[in-house]
């Protein structure tokens, strides 16, 4: 099975300061509805992970982020693309999560009920943590310039760790053209 997982927020969609608490604030991110479309045409199956505390904090609820995804998947299936599963991860800061790096919990999880393997899976992120969830768990790492990973680029932060592109279409193009 071909298998690509997806960190929502700087990947998929703008990652917001303040989150996205809402479907109004859901933009997708130039050429990833695309991008995603183009990988199910290349049988990939594609994942999305997302962290969202704010639903601990009250900040959304259950059927704010239901709504959320649903748009996602709508204007997704404009593209022609789909997302097979999005997992999500609840935990606040404070609750020294799992899920999420340092541990890969929530990646473990997807190959468990996948029945696969990480070992070389891309993992597409714009932030350092889930990067480093991803190569905890055996994944490919590939970090984009889009979400944090933009300002990061702009502050100097060091990515020589992980692969680095601009934004999901061009990993898509660096993963077709290696098939």
């Amino acid at each position: 099975m071909k298998l690509v997982i997806l960190d929502r927020d700087g990947v998929i969609n703008e990652a917001l300061p303040d989150s996205v608490r809402s479907a109004d604030d859901w933009r997708p991110i130039a050429g990833s509805l695309d991008a995603i479309a183009r990988l199910g045409r290349a049988d990939y199956h594609v994942i999305a992970v997302t962290k969202q505390p704010g639903i601990r904090r009250r900040h959304l609820s259950f059927e704010d982020l239901n709504r959320i995804h649903e748009l996602m998947h709508r204007r997704l299936a404009e593209y022609g693309g789909t997302i097979d599963a999005v997992f999500v991860c609840l935990c606040l800061p404070r609750h020294e999560c799992e899920c999420f790096a340092p541990c890969p919990s929530v990646l473990h999880e997807i190959a468990e009920r996948l029945h696969v393997s990480l070992d070389g899976v891309p993992c597409v992120a714009a932030t350092r943590p889930m990067l480093e969830t991803a190569h905890a768990a055996g994944a490919r790492p590939i970090r984009v310039r889009t979400g944090e990973g933009k300002s990061a680029a702009r502050r100097g932060v060091d990515s020589s760790d992980f692969e680095v592109h601009d934004d999901l279409a061009a990993v898509v193009d660096a993963l077709l053209a290696e098939t």
